[in-house]
């Protein structure tokens, strides 16, 4: 796990009251004739929380606080749970080992990255995950749930499934999972400017999060 990177998790009863998703940069060239062309930056996209809005208490701002004084500011990433999105079933709901295909096993093949796939038609977008919640990954072989630690093990600082000796998926195989997952973010500023006689009057502070690549 790299350095920059704390495995800790965000304040749950905050981060579930925030408001945040996902963004994505794209350029557009609009011509005279009002044709336009539009490009993707980014081949992924990136997400944005204000963890302000889950501050409501003095305690809970507090917590913020000594949370962003432990990261030092933007140094450190950490995990934050999305409450929009931090389930492999679509929609979301309770987990099953059938929810997202990982691959094919080849009779050789141990390891496959956990991943997460929004729409089936039209431009289908994959989502590599990274940071699995320990303990709540499932996993299937050819359309069969096979047991945690004695099939596979799970890398949760990377997201890496990968098979033991014995159990490795056969050729043409399916190899399934479901899981929940964190996002890895890091504060995206290193001031928290807090006016308390105006959040006593009910004022929300910003406290920015960005996405980042771990």
């Amino acid at each position: 796990m790299p350095a920059s990177f704390h495995d800790v998790l965000f304040p749950l009863d905050i981060a579930l009251k925030s408001a945040g998703g996902p963004e994505r940069r794209t350029d557009i060239i609009t011509f005279g004739s009002g044709r336009e062309e539009r490009n993707a930056r980014w081949a992924h996209s990136r997400r944005r929380f204000d963890a302000g809005y889950g501050v409501k208490t003095l305690d809970a701002l507090q917590q913020v606080v000594v949370f962003f004084e432990e990261r030092r500011g933007q140094l450190y990433g950490f995990r934050w749970r999305d409450r929009l999105d931090h389930s492999s079933a679509l929609p979301a709901g309770a987990i099953s080992p059938l929810d997202q295909t990982l691959g094919s096993g080849d009779g050789e093949r141990t390891a496959f990255q956990l991943i997460k796939t929004y729409g089936s038609i039209y431009a289908p977008y994959t989502r590599t995950v990274t940071k699995p919640v320990p303990g709540s990954v499932r996993v299937a072989v050819g359309g069969e749930e096979v047991a945690s630690g004695a099939a596979f093990t799970c890398d949760a600082a990377a997201g890496v499934v990968t098979f033991l000796p014995g159990h490795v998926p056969a050729s043409g195989a399916a190899v399934t999972a479901g899981f929940l997952f964190d996002v890895p973010v890091r504060f995206d500023t290193d001031y928290l400017e807090v006016d308390l006689s105006a959040f006593a009057a009910g004022a929300i502070p910003k406290i920015p999060l960005v996405e980042i690549r771990v």
